[in-house]
């Protein structure tokens, strides 16, 4: 990686891989607290179609570079170390389809929407453990450049389709949540469906009846469902354990007393899906939560 290739990553990656969360964005910009000390009012801006920032409360601004120069107070060479180590899913080449993650919102054409049947499809959902949990999603075809992919389909309330398999982590259309709705008066809240999915399949060995439940798609769109949560009795949350994890946990908790951390279920885990793919415990060993 060199200078120009981190440059194209964008901002809200590096700074979430920091553990900084937008206070609030639209498809234009985006707004944080000061990355670089405490403040209460949220003055660092970054435009997400120039991938460029702006911090209005010291007159600076630039490039994902110069903000990693700043924030790890290093060299340009040091830099590239540091971010070739991160493994941003935006510069991973993918061996099949070879697009970047990404949110394809004209550049695309869904060919063909329907229930899974692909064998390859079938074949990873089996590898991610939730080979039975295909009753929400779909297998979407679909054009990028004149060239055809395929992939697991997990449609958001946009009418987006956050897509994947084996090779690619796209979204076509505009990202946005997942919202589903049992009309419980108890939420729970997953950064992914794969989280989502897995915790579907243990659902019932946690002695937990169904919720209703927010699928982020991304924890960088914590800043939607603020006033969306607010009326919930009780709130669960089973978000990644990383930096942008603790710091999502933090936010919610702090604005909701009655929201409960429940990653102690896979504490050894990078996620809920990481753990179901390695533990996967028999029911009767799983560990329980606190029931509600």
């Amino acid at each position: 990686m060199n200078c120009r290739q981190l440059n194209t990553i964008p901002l809200e990656e590096v700074l979430l891989s920091l553990g900084h969360l937008p206070t609030k964005q639209n498809e234009k910009e985006a707004w944080y607290l000061n990355p670089f000390a405490n403040e209460s009012q949220a003055s660092f801006k970054i435009n997400k179609s120039l991938n460029y920032w702006y911090l209005f409360s010291e007159g600076i601004g630039g490039t994902n570079v110069d903000l990693l120069k700043k924030y790890l107070n290093k060299t340009a060479s040091e830099i590239l170390i540091w971010a070739e180590n991160q493994n941003f899913s935006s510069f991973q080449k993918q061996n099949i389809s070879n697009h970047k993650e990404e949110n394809f919102s004209k550049n695309y054409e869904i060919v063909d929407i329907k229930n899974i049947q692909h064998p390859a499809l079938l074949e990873y959902l089996k590898e991610r453990k939730v080979e039975n949990q295909t009753q929400i999603l779909k297998e979407v075809h679909y054009q990028i450049n004149d060239k055809n992919y395929f992939g697991i389909g997990f449609k958001n309330d946009s009418g987006g389709y956050e897509i994947r398999n084996k090779y690619s982590k796209i979204c076509l259309g505009k990202k946005d949540i997942s919202t589903i709705k049992n009309s419980s008066e108890s939420l729970r809240i997953f950064e992914g469906f794969f989280d989502f999915l897995s915790f579907k399949n243990v659902e019932k060995s946690l002695e937990k009846e169904p919720s209703d439940y927010i699928i982020l798609n991304s924890v960088s769109m914590i800043s939607k469902i603020k006033n969306s949560i607010e009326n919930y009795e009780n709130i669960e949350l089973y978000f990644d354990n990383d930096e942008a994890g603790n710091r999502a946990v933090e936010m919610i908790k702090n604005e909701n007393k009655n929201a409960e951390d429940c990653r102690v279920l896979y504490s050894d885990f990078k996620d809920l899906n990481d753990w179901m793919i390695h533990k996967n415990p028999p029911p009767e060993r799983q560990v329980k939560l606190r029931r509600r």
